[in-house]
């Protein structure tokens, strides 16, 4: 772990992000399982404070990981850890993520990327299906970022949604109408009959 905790350090404090942290981390990696174990929890430890870091470090972080990523020295699953919304994100997080997967889409190319968040169901946190407000935040998000291609399903899931929603609102409605209905010839009913009254005195 201070092996890692070392190296993510070095690449953090560079200038401009050097290639070789990332070949070595990499490498590390493939060598012995404890490795990749290690640099997940680096990931989520630099995920959790990465607002203690400065822009450019956040960047140089973010793209070794991407690097870690691209390669499968690090295993997706990470991605488990990181929660897109609103409320679970912070201007530094945002950075973080926006760089990170503006790394893989480069570096795995578009389609593969898309492929892959399209096929796997794990990536929810990524891609929010649980809350409206939050998907359509990262749909917004990955729009900025330049890649809208993630967020296809997003969308079409976005679409139907109103579809979803809208059978139990007619059904509220139409209850509702029928009860307002009931009620409006309650009072028609009673003003008849006072007039009646008022007639006969």
């Amino acid at each position: 772990m201070e092996l890692c905790l070392m190296l993510l350090k070095c690449c953090s404090q560079e200038k401009t992000y050097r290639p070789f942290y990332g070949l070595l981390g990499q490498r590390l990696c493939m060598i012995n399982r404890i490795y990749q174990e290690n640099f997940e929890t680096c990931f989520v430890q630099q995920y959790t404070t990465i607002h203690r870091l400065e822009t450019n470090q956040i960047r140089h972080v973010a793209t070794f990981f991407a690097h870690l990523l691209s390669t499968d020295a690090l295993p997706w699953h990470c991605f488990a850890y990181i929660r897109l919304s609103e409320e679970d994100t912070t201007s530094s997080s945002r950075i973080f993520i926006k760089i990170l997967f503006q790394e893989l889409s480069q570096q795995l190319g578009t389609l593969v990327l898309n492929h892959r968040f399209s096929t796997d169901p794990a990536y929810e946190s990524i891609l929010p299906r649980d809350n409206p407000k939050d998907t359509l935040f990262a749909i917004n998000f990955f729009e900025t970022i330049g890649l809208r291609g993630l967020t296809e399903n997003l969308r079409e899931y976005l679409a139907h949604l109103p579809r979803l929603i809208r059978q139990p609102l007619k059904a509220v409605s139409a209850s509702s109408e029928s009860v307002s209905g009931s009620s409006s010839s309650d009072d028609r009913d009673e003003r008849r009959k006072k007039k009646r009254t008022r007639r006969n005195y």
